[in-house]
């Protein structure tokens, strides 16, 4: 079963990228992903492999034929038996290696009540979160100019794009400002959920906010029809521990290479 829903999850994350972007360009086991309105974003501007049709040495050169003169390269092999396979070439051609987990929802749906502490979640626009998430960019990134970090939040808009229904989810701290927040795409036709980018704001950490969202999104996607509820997660850091305590497990994994 777990091979199924990874083909499905999978497909589901090629298909969004697609849509995402401004334009697209097909290579041998893949496709680049472009968006000029976004140029210094990764993200937006990256080559993802999503089928195994392609020799892993010959990727590093189709990578650079594709993305030309850019001056950084952001690669995402979603088969994790195939991304095994690219992690010498692309560490040989300069890259740095991470592996990234998918989790699939496989606990019970929370129950429709505010979670402990009375949070709850709403929908929240791009404008209710914007001081919060620069202020989180800006720990990230202290070196990064006002430019740059408005960049990194206004790309957000292009999200709409990836799936049939795009919604942010924030839980309110007690004067009002947004503490937690995080993404729910929807595809209710093939019955896939995924929850994305759960964050919260530095003074409101460990008080209950992103469990509130966290469950509405469960709750939701469940409501919408979707049995498959996943995320993805950095197979070396800690969130991936706090998603196994609230119901997720790991079903496979996929792999990101990046240079500068």
């Amino acid at each position: 079963m777990s091979g199924y829903e990874l083909q499905r999850i999978n497909a589901f994350l090629a298909g969004f990228a697609r849509r995402q972007a401004e334009h697209t360009a097909d290579i041998p086991g893949g496709f680049a992903v472009f968006d000029d309105r976004f140029a210094d974003s990764w993200s937006h501007n990256q080559v993802v492999v999503d089928r195994a049709g392609v020799d892993p040495a010959d990727l590093p050169g189709l990578v650079d034929e594709v993305m030309g003169e850019r001056p950084f390269r952001l690669v995402s092999v979603l088969d994790g038996a195939f991304g095994e396979a690219c992690v010498d070439p692309f560490e040989r051609a300069g890259y740095r290696h991470h592996t990234y987990l998918v989790m699939l929802h496989t606990g019970a749906v929370p129950a429709d009540r505010a979670t402990e502490g009375g949070r709850t979640a709403e929908d929240v626009d791009l404008e209710a979160i914007r001081a919060p998430l620069s202020a989180r960019w800006r720990t990230l990134l202290p070196e990064a100019g006002d430019a740059v970090i408005n960049m990194l939040v206004d790309r957000r808009r292009t999200r709409s794009r990836g799936a049939t229904r795009v919604q942010v989810l924030g839980s309110r701290a007690e004067n009002g400002e947004v503490a937690a927040w995080g993404d729910l795409y929807l595809e209710p036709t093939l019955g896939i959920a995924q929850v994305e980018d759960l964050m919260t704001a530095e003074a409101h950490l460990r008080r209950g906010h992103a469990d509130a969202v966290l469950t509405t999104a469960l709750r939701r996607a469940a409501a919408a029809g979707c049995g498959t509820r996943f995320l993805t997660a950095d197979a070396d850091d800690w969130p991936r521990h706090w998603y196994e305590r609230r119901g997720f497990t790991s079903i496979g994994h996929s792999h990101g290479f990046q240079r500068t």
